[in-house]
């Protein structure tokens, strides 16, 4: 085929592609405008800019399969129009594949790429973080643009490992990840090391369980996970075997309980929380996780949202059943203590 006709072929291929991934993500907000939810996949592939195999990611999260960190991607211009300083080293390292040049297009994304991978070997040797040290990995240039940067780099890390970035210490600017589980008290050491590279994956097994009615097939967790550039069969450099993450890992953890669809031949399995899921997390959470790939808001998916409410609503109730009780049984020592010691006399 001659040279000018495969380009022009490439080219109506693309356009093509552009206009289902606006249908998609228009679809998916329609819906959600008119009070109906939208299924999991389409929630989560409509925020999905590229449809790329995972190996094509090489830079930034595979998971985020060439998300712009669900931001809009005005071209940032530099803080001073000398080009010192532009030759770092996220720079000189940016081999770029066609599948992400329009990742590229906004310069602070080459940024956010390389402070990502920093915040990445923080996180996974669990060593403290400071401004200075991540304004070393943001040129001269774009020093005024390193909130948006940062805020970029903490939706990478929030998205791919389910840990949010908080400054814990305002004056000497020192930061650290916080997990979207409330680890149990109980909880194994080595449980809550094992989760390090696991969280992000189980807010996105909860999320389609949740989306599912509370029960979902597992090929329909595969559906999203593949969307994301996560597959069962490939292994992920985060989360190194996702089929045994999410069939063996989380469901010894607790965290999901697995299942056999009744009479079903070949055998087929559907997944719900697990108790700990209930414990560390709520549905409310899931869904505040799940709106924020879309920088959106949970009210967004209205019968989501009022069922998480609800949920709500419950854990607090329970929550002050269980303090009630706590205090009827402290009263209760407290009369029965006296009248023990003036019997010992």
């Amino acid at each position: 085929m001659p040279r000018g006709q495969k380009s022009k072929l490439r080219a109506r291929e693309k356009r093509r592609q552009a206009r289902g991934e606006n249908r998609d993500l228009g679809g998916a907000q329609a819906t959600a405008a008119e009070g109906e939810s939208p299924s999991p996949a389409c929630v989560l592939s409509a925020g999905s800019s590229q449809n790329l195999p995972a190996s094509e990611m090489p830079t930034i999260p595979k998971v985020l399969q060439g998300t712009s960190s669900t931001t809009n991607t005005t071209a940032a211009v530099p803080c001073t129009d000398s080009n010192e300083g532009d030759n770092s080293q996220d720079d000189k390292s940016l081999d770029l594949p066609r599948g992400i040049e329009n990742f590229y297009k906004d310069p602070l994304n080459k940024k956010v790429v390389v402070l990502v991978q920093f915040l990445m070997q923080k996180y996974q040797n669990k060593e403290p973080i400071t401004k200075a040290e991540m304004l070393k990995f943001v040129t001269k240039n774009y020093k005024c643009h390193f909130n948006e940067i940062l805020r970029r780099a903490s939706e990478h890390m929030e998205l791919a490992f389910g840990v949010d970035l908080k400054e814990i210490d305002p004056i000497r600017h020192c930061y650290a990840f916080v997990s979207k589980l409330d680890l149990s008290l109980d909880a194994a050491v080595s449980d809550e090391e094992n989760m390090a590279s696991k969280t992000g994956l189980l807010m996105i097994a909860l999320g389609v369980i949740f989306m599912q009615g509370n029960c979902a097939p597992e090929e329909e967790i595969w559906a999203v996970l593949n969307v994301m550039g996560v597959y069962a069969d490939r292994k992920h450099f985060i989360y190194g075997d996702p089929r045994k993450v999410i069939t063996e890992d989380l469901v010894q953890l607790k965290y999901l309980e697995c299942q056999q669809v009744p009479n079903s031949d070949p055998p087929c399995y559907e997944f719900l929380w697990g108790p700990r899921a209930h414990a560390e997390t709520s549905k409310m959470r899931v869904l505040e996780f799940l709106a924020k790939i879309h920088n959106t808001v949970p009210s967004a998916f209205p019968s989501w949202y009022e069922e998480a409410l609800r949920d709500e609503e419950e854990r607090a109730r329970a929550r002050a059943a269980a303090r009630a009780r706590t205090a009827a049984m402290a009263n209760a020592r407290s009369r029965t203590t006296p009248s023990s010691f003036s019997r010992a006399k």
